[in-house]
């Protein structure tokens, strides 16, 4: 078994990682743990987004041989910042922002891709939320042509907040789906503008639609009934790009 060089496990390991602030992806823990180590790792989490999984020992066993009491964290191979202080920083250099929120994208590769697109399109910020969302690691940044070292990633707790904060903020929200009329090239996107896309199973998550200035579609003539969301994503993203310049 090759483990991931990004692997941490033991409950107290994980502690230390947590108190030392390492930017952790994601953490295991087996179900039914219960043990005084145990309520102190779920204190140190409680003033951080790491996102928590609970699964069952087979799939930590899979993962690693080695003694990890029940509990395993995933460094994470990239900086994850804060939209607050993103689109404030956008704003003082006179740049209009320009925004992606990615709902529930969990395809690896997909995702690399949609932020190597992003990237080149000049996009501030991607918005992820803190569960539901790919993991960032080897295979994600190598899809991205090195691009997730270079654009900045928000990961968020609760979308609709951060939604309704882009809002106020003065961003028109763009949300691109297939069961509306509107055409994608028919909308202006000249000003702040965040574009929502979702996931090729589910989609937009109903309330965000609600919460959307705009929905718009890509016009399909063919016979297949939707694009691959990273294809969808560069359309979108370039119609931006050609508008602006």
């Amino acid at each position: 078994m090759i483990e991931d060089e990004n692997l941490i496990f033991g409950t107290r390991a994980v502690i230390e990682a947590i108190e030392a602030n390492k930017p952790i992806e994601k953490i295991l823990l087996q179900k039914g743990l219960s043990n005084e180590l145990f309520h102190q790792l779920r204190k140190a989490m409680q003033d951080t987004s790491v996102p928590l999984q609970f699964v069952p020992p087979e799939k930590l066993k899979r993962i690693t041989t080695k003694n990890h009491q029940g509990v395993i964290a995933y460094l994470t191979e990239i900086t994850y910042y804060n939209i607050e202080e993103v689109l404030e920083q956008t704003f003082e250099k006179g740049k209009i922002p320009f925004v992606l929120i990615l709902d529930r994208i969990t395809d690896v590769r997909n995702f690399g891709a949609i932020a190597r697109t992003a990237e080149c399109a000049g996009v501030d910020a991607i918005i992820i939320p803190t569960r539901g969302a790919a993991q960032i690691n080897g295979d994600a940044i190598k899809t991205s042509a090195g691009a997730l070292h270079k654009i900045k990633v928000c990961r968020e707790d609760n979308l609709k907040n951060t939604i309704d904060y882009l809002k106020e903020s003065g961003l028109q929200i763009i949300s691109c789906h297939e069961k509306t009329d509107k055409l994608f090239y028919d909308i202006n996107y000249k000003q702040p503008c965040a574009i929502i896309m979702g996931s090729e199973e589910n989609g937009i998550s109903g309330e965000y639609l609600k919460r959307s200035d705009l929905q718009v579609k890509i016009p399909m003539p063919g016979n297949t009934a939707s694009l691959n969301v990273g294809v969808a994503t560069g359309i979108i993203l370039f119609e931006a790009v050609k508008q602006r310049l």
